[in-house]
């Protein structure tokens, strides 16, 4: 009998890297995960839930009120199921919110609610200035002491026009990683679109 797909909870935030998190749903399901997507309000600024659903072939939990099935309200029930909860694109809102226990959204509750023996992984993408300021800096150091994980971020052109440390790691390298920490030996192929976007080096 073949094991259980490994389940990841996807967390797309409000930065313009949002749009690679489609490029990592499609490379995590490719490598047999079954991956739930929860975007915050800021993140539907700059996509919508359709390509998520279209690729995860599972709703987008985008309120902490929807209500897909069942009586569980399913940001407790996304909680209990998930074998890693990976934020990417993670703005520096949410590490603090997570940093500080915040809950009052569909994502930071999962990350409260989260069981034990589950993993977190957080890819950040955000302004050069922001990821080093004292703030982040402790929240990162708060985070990873409690047993979370980073992923990047890289350093490359920023949206914000400035070039140095605040890009999105590149989705490939967040997906081994994130294999990796769920104990499944694959290799991650590249994909078409993230191979163009790294050869062009546009912003994150």
């Amino acid at each position: 009998m073949n094991a259980s797909p490994k389940l990841i909870v996807l967390g797309v935030t409000g930065s313009i890297a949002a749009h690679k998190a489609v490029d990592l749903t499609s490379l995590l399901v490719r490598q047999g995960c079954d991956v739930r997507v929860v975007m915050t309000s800021d993140a539907l600024r700059f996509l919508t839930p359709l390509p998520f659903k279209t690729l995860s072939r599972h709703p987008v939990v985008t309120d902490l009120y929807d209500e897909s099935e069942g009586w569980q309200p399913t940001h407790i029930r996304w909680a209990d199921e998930a074998d890693l909860l990976l934020i990417a694109p993670a703005t520096a809102n949410v590490i603090a919110k997570l940093a500080h226990g915040l809950a009052d959204d569909a994502l930071s509750c999962i990350a409260l609610a989260l069981k034990p023996e589950a993993r977190l992984l957080i890819a950040p993408a955000m302004n050069g200035k922001m990821w080093q300021h004292p703030a982040t800096r402790e929240n990162v150091r708060i985070l990873t002491e409690r047993g979370a994980q980073f992923a990047g971020p890289d350093t490359g052109l920023l949206s914000c026009g400035y070039e140095g440390i605040g890009r999105l790691e590149p989705v490939e390298s967040v997906a081994k990683q994130a294999l990796e920490l769920l104990g499944v030996k694959r290799p991650v192929p590249s994909t078409p679109r993230t191979k163009s976007q790294a050869k062009a080096k546009g912003p994150h």
